[in-house]
């Protein structure tokens, strides 16, 4: 009974056996020391630097299409006519009163004219009349002294002199308030035919907006409208585009695109070769968990590149200088502690230890603690050995 108590409890006692892994199913790096080039990469697109939208300024019926998506033109070419009754009536009925604005002025200026020349007329005249009273009741102030004028002569010439010395001085007011009235009522309508010049010259505008032109010499793209469609106003008609001159705009992980800044070297891989380039502007928010990274052209395009072509792209953050490094394990996408399955000299096994990982790129990373430089680790994914620190490779 001893025996066999103590050989349960020894059985108890045994570990259960480590897991079998095959080789050639592992990805494994050696642990190095030296200079890394710390890189980010992700796919993009190459879009136009250059692209004009031409938008319908007003709400139209697609009467003739000239271009068509993928045609070179040159600027002012036409690239489709619309229509709109109700905008021709609109501009009609702008230059309408337009034309009966001038017309109103015209006949303002010639009565104000008219007007003023009749009052200084009437004030010639009434000066006239005035010197003519004055002096005669000058004659009458002698006349009366020696009496040879009775009492009510001299006081009749006497008011007559007031008269025409008050007619004289209201005359010369209207006449001066005539002058005054007259330049602001030419000013109040030369604003207004001003302001229906304006109207009529923006109603004309988007009549004209009907023959839509291309703005710029280009290739038009995505052109798709059909002959009777009916557009509304702002909507995208086409856009017109540079090919020759093309950026690279790039999807870079969020985790990643953190330590991206202007100016840093990129290289665009077109799959029909490289194109070196810089960063030139960076999307201060994350959309659906990437950043998008706009990249410049410093290089030739390869051949076959066009706008819209699927792109990968890599930007060069820094260089680590005499650091520890490897390739960038499956589970080790970030800083940190991960746990790591390190061979064991004869490549019979490997066990798991502690790895403290520091900045990392497209595809090493820094080893901050936990390996030495020569020690070979499994770079695959091991996350179904969570739970034992030992795996035989066979």
């Amino acid at each position: 009974m001893l025996v066999l108590a103590a050989a349960t409890w020894g059985v108890s006692q045994l570990r259960p056996a480590a897991p079998t892994v095959d080789s050639a199913a592992l990805l494994m790096d050696t642990v190095r020391k030296g200079d890394v080039i710390r890189e980010v990469r992700g796919p993009g697109t190459l879009v136009p630097e250059r692209i004009h939208f031409i938008t319908a300024q007003a709400s139209a019926r697609v009467d003739r299409l000239v271009a068509q998506s993928g045609q070179t033109v040159t600027s002012d070419m036409v690239l489709l006519e619309l229509s709109n009754p109700n905008e021709e009536i609109a501009a009609m009925r702008a230059d309408q009163a337009f034309s009966q604005a001038r017309a109103d002025l015209v006949s303002l200026r010639t009565n104000l004219t008219s007007t003023r020349l009749s009052q200084e007329g009437t004030v010639a005249t009434t000066n006239t009349q005035y010197v003519s009273v004055l002096q005669e009741a000058n004659s009458f102030d002698s006349l009366f002294k020696r009496q040879l004028v009775s009492v009510f002569e001299y006081n009749n010439k006497k008011a007559q002199a007031e008269e025409m010395t008050i007619r004289l001085r209201v005359e010369r007011e209207r006449l001066a308030l005539m002058r005054s009235t007259a330049d602001s009522q030419i000013a109040v309508a030369t604003t207004n035919v001003d302001r229906l010049k304006q109207i009529a010259d923006f109603q004309r505008t988007r009549l004209n907006s009907m023959h839509v032109r291309s703005p710029e010499a280009g290739v038009v793209q995505d052109l798709t409208l059909q002959m009777g469609q009916w557009v509304q106003e702002g909507a995208t008609l086409a856009k017109v585009v540079q090919p020759g001159k093309l950026k690279a705009v790039l999807r870079i992980p969020e985790s990643q695109a953190k330590d991206v800044q202007l100016g840093q070297t990129a290289s665009i891989d077109t799959r029909n070769g490289l194109i070196a380039g810089h960063v030139s502007r960076k999307d201060p928010a994350a959309i659906a968990g990437t950043v998008t990274i706009d990249v410049a052209l410093d290089g030739a395009l390869t051949a076959g590149a066009v706008p819209d072509q699927s792109v990968d792209g890599t930007i060069q953050i820094e260089k680590l200088r005499n650091v520890l490094y490897t390739g960038r394990p499956a589970s080790g996408a970030g800083t940190g502690t991960v746990g790591l399955f390190r061979v064991e000299k004869g490549g019979g096994g490997a066990v798991r230890v502690q790895v403290v990982l520091g900045r990392n790129s497209v595809t090493t990373v820094e080893i901050v603690r936990g390996l030495q430089v020569g020690d070979k680790i499994i770079l695959s994914d091991m996350s179904q050995f969570d739970n034992v620190d030992r795996v035989r490779i066979k």
